[in-house]
């Protein structure tokens, strides 16, 4: 996603006063990293979680046991657990979630490009699943920028109806 992009949306959080934390598995941190490549996200940005290790999404950020047992950490509900419990954990209005299998082969009996991006608030809830194309950087920055996209949508829902310009 473009600077501007990024900008655009850190700018609507600040309008509208909502908090985002990040957990992130195959995106190891990119997408925190490009929130604060925008000058002020600190009005909004209150953290991030990076839970690359299977453990880590249970005991870190509360994600169901059973659930990571059944299903393994390539799951949509894995990716919107992750978001609700770095929410909570964080103390952040909304939160972003990133799982899936980067490449360059096939991990937790996912295919490489097998990505799931959630976003929750306390009223809104979404999760998207992709089959991504390319190589690992690809997949990596293509989910950042689809977080970031639901980031987006969440900021739509919040505060005054507008339309997002830039």
């Amino acid at each position: 996603m473009p600077a501007h992009g990024t900008a655009a949306i850190v700018a609507r959080l600040i309008e509208v006063g909502r908090t985002v934390a990040v957990a992130e598995s195959l995106t190891g941190g990119a997408l925190a990293a490009e929130l604060v490549s925008v000058p002020g996200v600190s009005a909004v940005l209150r953290g991030g979680v990076v839970a690359y290790a299977t453990d880590v999404k249970a005991s870190l950020l509360g994600v169901d046991a059973d659930l990571l047992a059944t299903h393994g950490p390539v799951h949509p509900q894995v990716a919107l657990e992750m978001a609700d419990g770095v929410r909570a954990a964080l103390g952040a209005e909304i939160g972003l979630g990133t799982t899936g299998v980067a490449g360059p082969g096939p991990a937790d009996g996912q295919p490489a490009g097998t990505v799931f991006v959630a976003c929750t608030t306390p009223t809104w809830r979404a999760v998207r699943g992709y089959h991504l194309a390319g190589a690992r950087p690809a997949v990596r920055s293509a989910t950042v920028a689809l977080a970031l996209a639901l980031l987006r949508q969440a900021g739509e829902q919040a505060g005054r109806p507008r339309r997002w310009e830039g």
